[in-house]
C-alpha cells in the first residue's frame, strides 16, 4: 500500500527542487533551466528569485545574461511575463502555443473580434522586421491599418499571435518605461522549434515542482487536456498519494527529503512560482492567503508563507523592510528573519544610507 505524503512531505520536497534548502554554487543560467523560468511581471523578482537560491549571486549576473542574449523576457506561461534560457525558449514557447490562442482570445478577443488573426499577425511580423518597436508604436502603426479597432488590443495580441521577446534594458533591475518588442527569431537568430512535445514542459515541470496532480501542472503552465499526456508518460513516472487520496506524479530520482528536515527563512521573490505553481497550493500557503500573496512577496518560515514583505525607501536614504506577519512570528525564528532581512537590503538596496527593519500587521 502505498503511504499518503503529508503536507510537509510535499513542501520539502519542492523547497529541496527549488534550491530553498539551501543556496548552491551554480551559474544563474543552470537554476534558471532547472526551474524552467522565472516569474517576471516586474523586472525586480527574477533577480530576487536567484538571490534566494544561489550563493554570491549579483544583479550583474543576471543582467549579463539579457544583453547576451542568453535569456529572454517573454509571455509565457498562464499569459504572464517569464524570463527563460534562450535553448528553453525554444522549445517552450511553441509548446504553450495553445494556451496563448485561449489567452488571447479570453483576455482580447472583443478587440479582434471578426478580424483574421493570420492577417492581424503577419501585419506586426511585417512591421517588427529585423528591428525592434515600443509597445506604443505599434500600437500607434496598427491603428492605422484598424482605426476602429482598440490599437493596445491588438498589440497585446501580438504578444499571443507571434514569438515576441522583449529585449533588454527591458527587464533589467530598475528599468522601468516603454516595452521593446522584437520577433524571437530575429533577436536569437535561430528558428523555433517545429513540433515539441508536451510531454518535455510535463517532465521538466515535475523536475523542478513535484510531485503534483495533473490540476497542478495545468494550473503552473496554463495548458489543458494534459491528463492524455500524463497517462503517456505514467509508466515512466512514480505514482505518489497526498493525504486526501489525490494522485500524485513524480520523477523517480527526484529528491524527496524528510518531512523534519530544517527549511531556513526566505524572502521570496514577488510572484515566486514556488508559491503559484500548483492547483492545490497548501504545501505553501493557506487558501486565504492565495491572493494577499499576488500583491505582495512573501515571507517563508519553516517552509511555510508566514508574512508578507516589502522594501519603503526613506527621503533620508534609509532602506526600511516592512514585515506584515499573518500572525506572530514563531520567537525562534526572529533572529533568522531579521539576518535574512538585513542581507535581502543590503542586495536590494546597496546604495542606500541606512537600514532598519520595521514589523506591521497585514492590514496596515
Amino acid at each position: 500500500m502505498t503511504v499518503a505524503l503529508s503536507l510537509r512531505a510535499l513542501n520539502r520536497a519542492v523547497l529541496s527542487r527549488q534550491l530553498l534548502l539551501d543556496r548552491v554554487d551554480r551559474t544563474p543560467l543552470d537554476v534558471m533551466e532547472l526551474l524552467v523560468g522565472l516569474q517576471a511581471q516586474d523586472p525586480e523578482p527574477p533577480y530576487i528569485g536567484l538571490w534566494n537560491r544561489i550563493t554570491g549571486f549579483r544583479q550583474d549576473d543576471l543582467t549579463t545574461l539579457l544583453r547576451n542574449r542568453r535569456v529572454v523576457r517573454s509571455t509565457l506561461y498562464r499569459g504572464t511575463q517569464h524570463l527563460v534560457t534562450a535553448e528553453d525558449y525554444l522549445w517552450l514557447r511553441p509548446a504553450l502555443q495553445p494556451m496563448l490562442d485561449r489567452w488571447q482570445r479570453g483576455a482580447w478577443g472583443k478587440v479582434t473580434a471578426g478580424l483574421d488573426l493570420t492577417e492581424l499577425a503577419g501585419t506586426v511580423a511585417k512591421l517588427l522586421g529585423t528591428g525592434q518597436l515600443s509597445r506604443p508604436e505599434l500600437a500607434a502603426e496598427l491603428r492605422e491599418r484598424w482605426p476602429d479597432r482598440d490599437p493596445v488590443g491588438l498589440a497585446r495580441s501580438a504578444q499571443a499571435l507571434l514569438a515576441i521577446v522583449h529585449p533588454p534594458p527591458d527587464g533589467t533591475w530598475g528599468r522601468r518605461g516603454t516595452t521593446p518588442f522584437m520577433l524571437a527569431e530575429e533577436w536569437l537568430g535561430r528558428p523555433l522549434d517545429a513540433a515539441p512535445a508536451p510531454e518535455r514542459l510535463v517532465l521538466r515541470y515535475l523536475a523542478a515542482f513535484g510531485p503534483a496532480t495533473v490540476r497542478d501542472v495545468q494550473a503552473w503552465s496554463g495548458m489543458t487536456r494534459l491528463r492524455e499526456v500524463m497517462d503517456r508518460l505514467r509508466p515512466e513516472l512514480l505514482v505518489l498519494r497526498g493525504e486526501s487520496g489525490q494522485e500524485l506524479f513524480d520523477l523517480p530520482d527526484a529528491p524527496r527529503p524528510e518531512p523534519d528536515r530544517p527549511a531556513p527563512v526566505r524572502f521570496l521573490a514577488l510572484l515566486d512560482n514556488v508559491v503559484l505553481a500548483w492547483a492545490d497550493r497548501s504545501r505553501m500557503l493557506s487558501d486565504e492567503r492565495r491572493v494577499p500573496v499576488s500583491v505582495e512577496p512573501a515571507l517563508t518560515v519553516d517552509g511555510f508563507v508566514h508574512a508578507l514583505w516589502r522594501i519603503r525607501h526613506e527621503r533620508d536614504e534609509r532602506a526600511v523592510l516592512v514585515i506584515k506577519p499573518f500572525e506572530p512570528l514563531p520567537r525562534t525564528a526572529l533572529g533568522d528573519v531579521g539576518e535574512e532581512g538585513m542581507a535581502l537590503l543590503r542586495f536590494a538596496a546597496p546604495k542606500a544610507g541606512s537600514y532598519d527593519i520595521e514589523f506591521q500587521t497585514t492590514g496596515q
